[in-house]
């Protein structure tokens, strides 16, 4: 252990303010330095002036008590207000991460009538069966969903026979934002011969689909 490291030990388990232990690591350092200059050896001196706690505590018995409760409570209140700060962090944090749902006509990155168009058009396109279509303006993600095989799993899971498709129902739609990424959603019941399914589907800024849901 160096000079440093064994003052700065000492004076961390002193009980007093900032100043205080600063003038106290200042005399001790002094007081080792000039002992090494008349040919001590630091080992020894420290082995002479005694352990940690114990120079501590012999300085802590000049310190009054009301002062030693005053650091003690300025300690705790540095401890409390680090905490505090982490969680209100945190909380910000969460709150950038976690998605949330504005009004789409208020939006600086979608149009509600071109979000409404693209969902009527991949729709026609999934029920035409066009994959390769649909491929040139989803995310590359999407891109390995997107085929026959999974499609007729998805829609085997409400009928084996959807029929034609008859009408398209009503549009809701909002815009999603996660972090700072902004996508919109929007759902719409499409009636077939057969079935009635809702789609929800989702769209990037670059109005590529990236989410498929149909129940």
């Amino acid at each position: 252990m160096d000079a440093k490291k064994y003052v700065n030990a000492i004076v961390k388990k002193i009980k007093c303010d900032g100043k205080k232990k600063k003038d106290i690591k200042k005399q001790l350092l002094t007081d080792i330095d000039m002992r090494m200059k008349q040919g001590e050896r630091l080992e020894e001196i420290i082995s002479q002036m005694g352990a940690v706690k114990e120079i501590a505590d012999s300085f802590n018995e000049n310190i009054s008590l009301e002062e030693q409760k005053r650091y003690v409570r300025n300690k705790v209140m540095k401890i409390v207000i680090s905490i505090m700060v982490v969680l209100i962090f945190l909380i910000l944090f969460v709150y950038w991460i976690f998605p949330k749902s504005f009004d789409i006509e208020q939006s600086k990155y979608f149009n509600k009538d071109q979000v409404e168009t693209a969902m009527k058009e991949t729709i026609e396109l999934l029920d035409a069966g066009d994959y390769m279509a649909l491929q040139e303006s989803v995310t590359p993600k999407m891109q390995t969903l997107l085929n026959a095989e999974t499609i007729d799993d998805v829609k085997g899971a409400l009928s084996d026979n959807w029929g034609e498709r008859k009408m398209f129902g009503a549009v809701y739609m909002v815009e999603l934002v996660q972090g700072n990424r902004h996508f919109a959603v929007g759902e719409i019941t499409v009636t077939y011969e057969n079935v009635s399914a809702t789609y929800r589907l989702t769209y990037d800024e670059g109005m590529r689909l990236s989410g498929i849901y149909v129940r």
